[in-house]
Protein backbone atom coordinates (compact mmCIF):
# COMPACT_ATOMS: atom_id res chain seq x y z
CA UNK A 1 0.00 0.00 0.00
CA UNK A 2 2.72 2.33 0.83
CA UNK A 3 4.38 1.73 -2.51
CA UNK A 4 1.13 2.22 -4.39
CA UNK A 5 0.40 5.58 -2.80
CA UNK A 6 3.83 6.68 -3.62
CA UNK A 7 3.37 5.62 -7.22
CA UNK A 8 0.02 7.42 -7.47
CA UNK A 9 1.40 10.64 -5.99
CA UNK A 10 4.26 10.70 -8.50
CA UNK A 11 2.13 11.01 -11.62
CA UNK A 12 -0.10 13.67 -9.97
CA UNK A 13 2.91 15.73 -9.13
CA UNK A 14 4.05 15.50 -12.68
CA UNK A 15 0.63 16.60 -13.94
CA UNK A 16 0.60 19.58 -11.59
CA UNK A 17 4.09 20.58 -12.78
CA UNK A 18 3.01 20.23 -16.36
CA UNK A 19 -0.07 22.34 -15.74
CA UNK A 20 2.03 24.98 -13.99
CA UNK A 21 4.39 24.92 -16.90
CA UNK A 22 1.53 25.36 -19.33
CA UNK A 23 0.19 28.30 -17.30
CA UNK A 24 3.66 29.85 -17.20
CA UNK A 25 4.03 29.36 -20.93
CA UNK A 26 0.64 30.95 -21.56
CA UNK A 27 1.55 33.91 -19.40
CA UNK A 28 4.88 34.29 -21.15
CA UNK A 29 3.14 33.99 -24.50
CA UNK A 30 0.71 36.78 -23.64
CA UNK A 31 3.53 38.96 -22.37
CA UNK A 32 5.56 38.31 -25.52
CA UNK A 33 2.59 39.15 -27.72
CA UNK A 34 1.85 42.35 -25.86
CA UNK A 35 5.51 43.32 -26.06
CA UNK A 36 5.60 42.74 -29.78
CA UNK A 37 2.46 44.85 -30.22
CA UNK A 38 4.06 47.79 -28.30
CA UNK A 39 7.24 47.46 -30.22
CA UNK A 40 5.35 47.36 -33.47
CA UNK A 41 3.36 50.46 -32.48
CA UNK A 42 6.54 52.34 -31.54
CA UNK A 43 8.24 51.24 -34.69
CA UNK A 44 5.24 52.39 -36.76
CA UNK A 45 5.54 55.87 -35.22
CA UNK A 46 9.19 56.17 -36.14
CA UNK A 47 9.27 54.06 -39.26
CA UNK A 48 11.44 55.50 -42.07
CA UNK A 49 9.84 56.81 -45.23
CA UNK A 50 8.77 54.27 -47.73
CA UNK A 51 11.27 53.53 -50.48
CA UNK A 52 8.97 55.09 -53.04
CA UNK A 53 8.94 58.50 -51.38
CA UNK A 54 11.78 60.78 -52.47
CA UNK A 55 13.69 62.64 -49.76
CA UNK A 56 13.07 66.38 -49.48
CA UNK A 57 15.65 68.33 -51.49
CA UNK A 58 17.67 71.09 -49.78
CA UNK A 59 16.42 73.65 -52.29
CA UNK A 60 12.81 72.88 -51.42
CA UNK A 61 13.52 73.35 -47.73
CA UNK A 62 15.25 76.71 -48.25
CA UNK A 63 13.02 79.83 -48.00
CA UNK A 64 12.01 81.55 -51.24
CA UNK A 65 14.25 84.45 -52.30
CA UNK A 66 11.53 86.48 -53.97
CA UNK A 67 11.61 90.24 -53.36
CA UNK A 68 9.04 91.17 -50.70
CA UNK A 69 6.15 93.39 -51.76
CA UNK A 70 6.90 97.11 -51.55
CA UNK A 71 10.69 96.63 -51.65
CA UNK A 72 12.64 98.73 -54.15
CA UNK A 73 13.75 96.80 -57.22
CA UNK A 74 17.42 96.11 -57.61
CA UNK A 75 19.58 98.18 -59.92
CA UNK A 76 19.68 95.43 -62.52
CA UNK A 77 15.88 95.09 -62.49
CA UNK A 78 15.31 98.87 -62.59
CA UNK A 79 17.73 99.49 -65.44
CA UNK A 80 15.95 99.87 -68.80
CA UNK A 81 16.65 97.33 -71.46
CA UNK A 82 17.80 100.03 -73.89
CA UNK A 83 20.38 102.72 -73.28
CA UNK A 84 18.89 106.25 -73.37
CA UNK A 85 19.74 108.28 -76.40
CA UNK A 86 22.50 110.85 -75.71
CA UNK A 87 21.30 114.40 -75.20
CA UNK A 88 21.96 116.65 -78.18
CA UNK A 89 25.02 118.80 -77.80
CA UNK A 90 24.16 122.45 -77.36
CA UNK A 91 25.42 124.61 -80.16
CA UNK A 92 27.97 127.13 -78.92
CA UNK A 93 26.72 130.70 -79.34
CA UNK A 94 28.35 132.64 -82.08
CA UNK A 95 31.01 135.06 -80.94
CA UNK A 96 29.88 138.67 -81.13
CA UNK A 97 31.40 140.72 -83.88
CA UNK A 98 34.25 142.95 -82.70
CA UNK A 99 33.22 146.56 -82.20
CA UNK A 100 33.91 148.96 -84.96
CA UNK A 101 37.21 150.76 -84.48
CA UNK A 102 36.73 154.18 -82.91
CA UNK A 103 38.96 157.21 -83.19
CA UNK A 104 42.50 156.63 -82.14
CA UNK A 105 43.27 157.90 -78.63
CA UNK A 106 46.60 159.55 -78.07
CA UNK A 107 48.83 158.69 -75.15
CA UNK A 108 48.29 160.77 -72.04
CA UNK A 109 51.76 162.19 -72.51
CA UNK A 110 51.26 163.11 -76.16
CA UNK A 111 51.40 166.78 -77.13
CA UNK A 112 49.88 168.28 -80.24
CA UNK A 113 52.50 170.41 -82.00
CA UNK A 114 50.12 173.19 -83.05
CA UNK A 115 47.20 173.16 -80.59
CA UNK A 116 46.97 174.94 -77.25
CA UNK A 117 44.42 175.58 -74.50
CA UNK A 118 44.28 179.33 -73.81
CA UNK A 119 43.63 180.43 -70.20
CA UNK A 120 44.74 184.05 -69.76
CA UNK A 121 47.06 186.66 -71.22
CA UNK A 122 49.82 188.95 -69.98
CA UNK A 123 51.07 192.33 -71.37
CA UNK A 124 54.46 192.04 -69.73
CA UNK A 125 57.49 192.97 -71.81
CA UNK A 126 55.53 195.45 -73.89
CA UNK A 127 53.87 192.66 -75.94
CA UNK A 128 50.76 190.55 -75.45
CA UNK A 129 51.47 186.95 -74.60
CA UNK A 130 48.90 184.17 -74.21
CA UNK A 131 49.18 181.94 -71.10
CA UNK A 132 48.50 178.43 -72.38
CA UNK A 133 48.86 174.70 -71.81
CA UNK A 134 49.79 172.17 -74.42
CA UNK A 135 47.97 168.90 -74.80
CA UNK A 136 46.05 166.58 -77.16
CA UNK A 137 42.51 165.43 -78.00
CA UNK A 138 41.32 162.44 -75.98
CA UNK A 139 38.72 159.79 -76.84
CA UNK A 140 35.10 160.94 -77.04
CA UNK A 141 33.06 160.85 -73.83
CA UNK A 142 29.34 160.57 -73.10
CA UNK A 143 27.38 163.21 -74.94
CA UNK A 144 29.64 163.14 -78.00
CA UNK A 145 32.16 165.66 -76.73
CA UNK A 146 35.87 165.14 -77.17
CA UNK A 147 37.93 166.64 -74.37
CA UNK A 148 41.27 168.27 -74.88
CA UNK A 149 43.67 166.81 -72.31
CA UNK A 150 46.37 169.23 -71.23
CA UNK A 151 49.89 168.09 -70.40
CA UNK A 152 52.52 169.81 -68.29
CA UNK A 153 52.47 173.24 -66.73
CA UNK A 154 51.32 176.59 -68.00
CA UNK A 155 53.58 178.46 -70.40
CA UNK A 156 53.20 181.58 -72.50
CA UNK A 157 53.52 182.36 -76.20
CA UNK A 158 53.68 185.95 -77.58
CA UNK A 159 50.99 186.95 -80.09
CA UNK A 160 51.24 189.66 -82.75
CA UNK A 161 48.89 192.64 -82.49
CA UNK A 162 47.78 192.09 -86.06
CA UNK A 163 47.40 188.32 -85.80
CA UNK A 164 44.58 186.83 -87.80
CA UNK A 165 42.20 185.37 -85.20
CA UNK A 166 38.97 183.46 -85.71
CA UNK A 167 36.54 182.75 -82.86
CA UNK A 168 33.01 181.50 -82.22
CA UNK A 169 30.95 180.71 -79.13
CA UNK A 170 31.43 181.38 -76.31
CA UNK A 171 33.52 184.37 -77.41
CA UNK A 172 31.11 185.18 -80.24
CA UNK A 173 27.64 183.89 -81.02
CA UNK A 174 27.31 180.97 -83.38
CA UNK A 175 29.43 177.90 -84.12
CA UNK A 176 31.35 179.27 -87.10
CA UNK A 177 34.61 181.16 -86.66
CA UNK A 178 34.47 184.88 -87.26
CA UNK A 179 37.42 187.24 -87.29
CA UNK A 180 38.30 189.22 -84.16
CA UNK A 181 41.28 191.37 -83.18
CA UNK A 182 43.96 190.60 -80.63
CA UNK A 183 42.51 193.32 -78.40
CA UNK A 184 39.03 191.74 -78.54
CA UNK A 185 40.50 188.39 -77.59
CA UNK A 186 42.51 189.72 -74.64
CA UNK A 187 39.50 191.73 -73.42
CA UNK A 188 37.37 188.54 -73.35
CA UNK A 189 40.13 186.58 -71.58
CA UNK A 190 40.32 189.32 -68.96
CA UNK A 191 36.66 188.86 -68.08
CA UNK A 192 36.58 185.04 -68.63
CA UNK A 193 39.88 183.67 -67.34
CA UNK A 194 40.84 179.99 -67.20
CA UNK A 195 38.25 178.76 -69.71
CA UNK A 196 40.86 176.72 -71.54
CA UNK A 197 39.43 177.25 -75.03
CA UNK A 198 41.40 175.26 -77.60
CA UNK A 199 43.02 177.03 -80.57
CA UNK A 200 45.05 175.93 -83.53
CA UNK A 201 48.00 178.33 -84.05
CA UNK A 202 50.95 179.13 -86.28
CA UNK A 203 54.05 181.12 -85.42
CA UNK A 204 56.58 183.09 -87.46
CA UNK A 205 60.33 182.63 -87.39
CA UNK A 206 60.54 184.65 -84.18
CA UNK A 207 58.07 182.29 -82.44
CA UNK A 208 55.26 184.82 -82.32
CA UNK A 209 51.69 183.70 -83.02
CA UNK A 210 50.46 185.11 -86.34
CA UNK A 211 47.33 182.99 -86.90
CA UNK A 212 44.95 181.67 -84.25
CA UNK A 213 41.75 179.73 -84.92
CA UNK A 214 39.35 178.43 -82.28
CA UNK A 215 38.78 174.65 -82.44
CA UNK A 216 35.51 172.78 -82.17
CA UNK A 217 34.80 170.69 -79.07
CA UNK A 218 32.50 168.15 -80.69
CA UNK A 219 33.09 165.50 -83.36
Amino acid sequence: MGGLSTAVRGPRRLRRQAAAALLLCGALTLTACNGDDGADAGAAGTSPASPGASPASPSAAAPASATPAGAAPTASAAAPSKKPAPAPTATAPAKPAPPAPGPACASKDAVSPNEIAVYRYTPEGGQYSLIVKRGHWACPVAGGTTPFVTVGEETYIPIAEDAKIGAHAPILSGSTNKPITTHELTSWLETHPNKGLVFHYDVNKAGVIVTLGQEEYTL
